[in-house]
């Protein structure tokens, strides 16, 4: 089983529409978005998606109302915890615990954006993601991320 992780889509529709095009060819049965959608219509996009999404605000996630209506309450609070295919996941926009988090050892999946550069790695059993820039604005890369959950390995995908 796969999941999708993308992250700081900032309103570029087009590079979300890519996205979701890599996360249906790479069948991912889950999408996270670790936040700043920015706008209500940036989430239109996801709703091409051949399977689920969630995700957590951002800081520039100002129209939290227009945003939550439109997801269908699929955005949350962050922090946001659940579990997906026996896997127990954290997904957070900015990584202020995140140091104490990983160190507890209690999610098999950590998800973070907010820095806007791309993270993978395993700290013990706990495999942190940050899929970096959807929207490519700040550093001009436009990433995400795949997961594996049976490999608990992640690999980045560039999308420009």
């Amino acid at each position: 089983m796969r999941i999708g992780v993308i992250s700081d889509t900032h309103d570029n529709v087009p590079l979300i529409k890519r996205a979701v095009a890599i996360f249906n060819e790479k069948k991912t049965g889950l999408v996270i978005h670790a936040g700043d959608y920015v706008a209500p219509f940036a989430i239109f996009p996801l709703d091409g998606l051949e399977c689920q999404y969630i995700g957590v605000f951002g800081n520039n996630d100002g129209e939290k109302l227009g945003l939550n209506k439109v997801s269908y309450g699929r955005i949350k609070v962050a922090p946001h915890s659940f579990e997906f295919g026996g896997k127990k996941i954290l997904v957070m926009h900015e990584q202020g615990e995140l140091a104490a988090l990983i160190k507890s050892q209690s999610y098999d999946i950590i998800v973070y954006g907010h820095t806007h550069d791309p993270v993978i790695e395993k700290q013990g059993r706990t495999l942190v993601i940050n899929p970096g820039e959807c929207g490519g604005w700040l550093k001009g890369k436009s990433t995400i991320a795949v997961a594996d959950l049976e490999q608990m390995t992640a690999e980045l995908v560039l999308l420009s």
